[in-house]
């Protein structure tokens, strides 16, 4: 079937993907640092602790840092299938994988972190916001890495790197 007939569903299944990769690559950013001691606490943890400890009551002790790392990679999953909803002539910019995950660190910052009443969202931390700044800015550049890139090409001038021709063509030579 051609694609006029079927939604693009690509892109919101990449995006899907490198939204959980992305987060799993904030998750080793946010550890280095914490342990640097740029941030006190991740904002998953947070959210989850202060800001709807319901949702931990249910999972036991010593399972409760897996289910906040699930919950961030679902969000993450879930910013990145919203990034592939972008137009196509949005999301081919280069910058705009980085400007999304600004977007998304933004919306955390000022909206989210203060609506549920987290702490750090009531302290000045310069500090702290760059980190996660940069670590969104990451996530960004995972969620909007070109689709299709090719690693390595044939090498100009030389017949033996170009591709196998068509089967159909081969018939008509």
């Amino acid at each position: 079937m051609s694609r006029s007939t079927h939604p693009p569903r690509l892109p919101l299944l990449r995006g899907a993907a490198r939204g959980i990769v992305g987060s799993m690559a904030m998750t080793g950013m946010r550890q280095l640092a914490v342990g640097i001691g740029a941030i006190e606490r991740t904002p998953p943890d947070a959210i989850l602790h202060e800001g709807v400890p319901s949702a931990l009551e249910a999972v036991p002790e010593h399972r409760r840092t897996a289910a906040i790392e699930l919950a961030h990679w679902a969000y993450g999953s879930a910013a990145g299938l919203a990034f592939g909803l972008l137009p196509g002539r949005v999301r081919r910019w280069r910058i705009s994988g980085p400007l999304y995950g600004v977007a998304v660190w933004g919306l955390f910052e000022f909206a989210i972190a203060p609506a549920l009443g987290l702490g750090h969202a009531e302290h000045s931390r310069p500090r702290e916001r760059t980190a996660l700044l940069i670590d969104h800015a990451m996530f960004g550049l995972i969620v909007g890495a070109p689709g299709e890139t090719a690693v390595a090409g044939p090498e100009s001038g030389n017949p033996e790197d170009e591709p196998d021709p068509e089967p159909d063509s081969r018939a008509s030579e």
